[in-house]
């Protein structure tokens, strides 16, 4: 999981140094490589990511509810649905009161668990590993270390929604470390503390085993850490709803031009809210699988589009962008680009093979056992089509038309008429 955590927030750091150059959200940034319509190809991928993370929040909210109440079933529809309405309700009060109720909880958070990690250092007993004969194993290793990498990835779709408000003279340096810093310790102290829970408790589901492990470390925390928990989780999925909602009225925009307005908004809202809600209620049963699925899924679509945006900012474009023309349907970086269509089509397909999930396991992830690589084959052959692609690019002259764009002035220096 640490191993997973330092590779996948490593790519995600990269995007936030994005955000103070170009003052845009981060999915808006995929324009100029995949075309003004072409983009739509990697929101549809971020709303995947906003709805299926929802969709087993509830499914966690649900269990946490369930230990809190017994006479609440842990694969209780109701108690998913009536979460996802509370966590609706706040998405739909607006982008400041999300950020002010979790900050709040956040410090909450961090001082229980700061708790229980010091009192699991000492308290906690763990049942002795019993080795297996083999030794070491690949499979379930490589399994949880791209699981948390995707996870930590994945995260790649907010950070410059957070880091565009940054002064522009931030440098590349500052915004990658603090990024890269707080994201890991933050992805991998959670992943850790609910590992330790597991392995005290293996036989039972999450929020139990949670509960038990905080009960151990001191009597009648667990109640208080699952409380908080669910507090939590109702924040960061008003956020994932928010998101999905901006995310389908900009599909709507791409396609055709609109008004947004509160009613649009608030319908938005409601189609994210019964896609999740379909999905969780389909889920509870088989929680840890599904949730794997989701992962895979996630890794596999986001590895080429990580690979290609990174590339085209740091090496082909090397952060010289118009922002106008990002925004302009007949612009210069066109409806549809063919080279970064094409090179997240050969990077995804190049992955089918190494794909490894209970839905499908391509032939080579089965002859290596089940092993999943997949990630370590998207990653260099998109960003290495894509290189290959953009060699035919007049960089000098796309420079001077991204500065005409944005200055009103003509390559020479004159004035330019602007649309």
């Amino acid at each position: 999981m640490v191993l997973g955590c330092l590779l996948g927030t490593f790519f995600m750091a990269f995007h936030s140094t994005q955000g103070p150059q170009l003052g845009l959200p981060q999915m808006i940034q995929s324009r100029p490589q995949f075309g003004y319509t072409g983009a739509l190809l990697v929101w549809g991928v971020a709303l995947i990511a906003y709805i299926g993370y929802n969709a087993f929040n509830q499914v966690l909210a649900a269990q946490a509810i369930h230990q809190l109440l017994p006479a609440v079933p842990a694969t209780s529809g109701g108690a998913q649905v009536l979460f996802a309405l509370v966590a609706l309700a706040l998405a739909v009060v607006g982008y400041d009161k999300i950020h002010l109720a979790q900050r709040g909880f956040a410090y909450v958070m961090i001082v229980i668990l700061t708790v229980f990690s010091i009192g699991a250092l000492f308290l906690l007993r763990v049942p002795a590993v019993q080795w297996q004969p083999q030794g070491f194993r690949p499979v379930p290793f490589l399994a949880q270390l791209f699981a948390a990498a995707s996870y930590q990835l994945s995260w790649s779709i907010y950070v410059s929604d957070y880091s565009r408000y940054l002064p522009r003279d931030v440098g590349v340096r500052e915004s990658f470390w603090w990024t890269y810093l707080g994201a890991f310790v933050g992805g991998a102290w959670m992943m850790l503390v609910g590992t330790v829970a597991a392995a005290a408790a293996p036989r039972l589901d999450v929020a139990a085993a949670m509960e038990h492990a905080a009960d151990v470390v001191i009597p009648g925390l667990g109640r208080v850490l699952l409380l908080a928990a669910l507090l939590g989780l109702i924040t960061i999925s008003s956020l994932n709803f928010y998101g999905a909602s901006l995310t389908l009225l900009s599909v709507a925009d791409t396609i055709k031009p609109l008004q947004c307005t509160v009613g649009k908004r608030l319908a938005s809202l409601l189609v994210a809210f019964a896609a999740s809600c379909l999905i969780a209620v389909s889920s509870s049963s088989d929680f840890v699988n599904r949730f794997e699925d989701l992962l895979a899924i996630l890794l596999y679509l986001f590895t080429p589009w990580t690979a290609i945006n990174l590339v085209d900012f740091y090496f082909v474009r090397r952060g010289h962008y118009s922002i106008r023309e990002i925004f302009n349907p007949l612009g210069m970086y066109g409806r549809w680009n063919w080279r970064g269509l094409s090179a997240y089509a050969v990077g995804f397909v190049a992955m089918i093979p190494f794909f490894s999930t209970t839905l499908y396991t391509g032939p080579v992830a089965r002859a290596l056992g089940g092993a999943d690589i997949a990630m370590l084959i998207g990653l260099p052959v998109s960003a290495g089509i894509y290189l290959l692609m953009c060699r035919s690019l007049d960089l000098e002259h796309e420079w001077q038309r991204a500065r005409a764009a944005d200055t009103g002035l003509d390559p020479a220096g004159a004035a330019a008429p602007l649309a």
